[in-house]
């Protein structure tokens, strides 16, 4: 790995990759086999941070409102305050943390894929990043409790997408060690990938003359201290620059640099119940899951954290008003008067009333979609998205009956 400012002015390679992150760095790792790879990454390196780290810290890493956070806040338009991962850093705030995937991919699915290759892919993750969570009180409770009320069959463990109630993959070790994408990079061979920290990716650069259609043949990156750097593809006809910024920086960057994308955005809407504990709760992340045949998803997450350990009281972790969870307040009255009322509020709490878990519940989908444009030429600020929640009527009707 190398900080931004290691970079050369201009540079060569047979492959770009924009954000180490999920789809990232597995590429990367893959790629470095046959091919010279750039990976830049905009944040810095997931090791060292306690609050990434550790399991036990994981509410704290939502709480977290810094520029050194994995999160990074936004408010949609729906006026919905959420939070994105920051570019670069999906492989730190997967929420689901449960390894989960369909049971077989068919050569028939209609997307060109060897099915061969993509199940292998699977087995190459889960040998790097994947365990089997050990299941204590609160997850086994929410497991006895989803087949005692119908969801069956009761599927063991397995990684596998199927209806029924099972125990997933965590990326979590029995010590509690977060395990991130970025651990892929140690299939790499260091002479055949290059690996920028801190790099901000501002433009891709296309080629538009003598070809039918754009082809992308390079970017454009600035350093912390604001120098820009230039890398370019080598002249083989498969090499590519591979966008890889998420499900909001994707977008956001092709904007950046032409074309006109960011249609079709979705965000499922999440339903979560707090159940109280007479007596504390492993601290849990999401192992048992129950799978609907009406397409709806039931997890769970337990333990102290998620209301702020002793040193943070006032974080809160998953219950923070200080990120939006006010469920009292509809979305576009959670004003930061609002937000502080209920801070002062939770203050006044005895510690007795955060212990406990989380039942979670999503949906399949969502049917609604909305659109991402851009707010400013700056790709480190937040773009505007619209997610019109439950515009779809039958969408609406759906969460009812779940």
């Amino acid at each position: 790995m190398h900080q931004e400012t290691t970079a050369p002015e201009v540079s060569q390679y047979d492959y770009i990759i924009i954000g180490g992150g999920t789809a990232g760095c597995p590429l990367a790792g893959m790629l470095f086999q046959n091919y010279n790879v750039f990976l830049l990454e905009r944040g810095g390196s997931p090791y060292g941070n306690p609050n990434i780290t550790f399991l036990s810290a994981f509410g704290s890493a939502l709480s977290d409102l810094s520029p050194n956070s994995p999160s990074q806040r936004f408010i949609s338009e729906d006026g919905v305050i959420n939070a994105s991962a920051r570019f670069g850093r999906r492989k730190l705030l997967k929420r689901g943390i449960l390894l989960t995937h369909g049971n077989e991919i068919r050569e028939e699915c209609g997307m060109g894929w060897d099915g061969k290759l993509v199940n292998e892919s699977y087995v190459w993750v889960e040998n790097k990043v994947a365990f089997q969570p050990p299941v204590r009180q609160w997850q086994s409770a929410v497991h006895y409790g989803l087949v005692e009320s119908g969801v069956m069959p009761y599927n063991g463990f397995t990684y596998d997408h199927i209806n029924g109630t099972k125990i997933g993959g965590t990326i979590f070790y029995n010590d509690g060690r977060r395990h991130t994408a970025a651990d892929l990079l140690e299939y790499a061979n260091p002479s055949g990938i290059t690996l920028l920290l801190h790099a901000s990716v501002h433009k891709i650069l296309f080629k538009t003359r003598g070809v039918s259609r754009p082809v992308a043949r390079g970017v454009v990156f600035r350093d912390a201290l604001g120098k820009k750097h230039k890398a370019y593809l080598r002249g083989g006809e498969m090499n590519e620059v591979i966008v890889s910024a998420g499900a909001l920086g994707s977008p956001q960057m092709l904007m950046l640099s032409g074309p006109n994308v960011g249609q079709g955005m979705m965000d499922n809407p999440m339903n979560a119940i707090f159940v109280p504990s007479p007596v504390p709760v492993e601290v849990s992340l999401i192992q048992v899951v129950g799978i609907t045949h009406f397409g709806s998803y039931i997890e769970a997450a337990s333990g102290e954290n998620f209301g702020g350990d002793h040193s943070t009281r006032s974080d809160y972790g998953m219950f923070s008003p200080k990120i939006g969870q006010v469920s009292t307040v509809p979305p576009k009255q959670r004003t930061p008067e609002a937000l502080e009322k209920a801070i002062n509020s939770m203050s006044a709490l005895d510690d007795a009333a955060f212990k406990g878990g989380f039942i979670l519940e999503k949906i399949m989908g969502p049917l609604s979609t909305g659109h991402l444009v851009l707010r400013t030429r700056n790709p480190n600020d937040n773009p505007s998205v619209t997610f019109n929640y439950f515009k779809v009527q039958t969408a609406r009707g759906f969460t009812k009956m779940c």
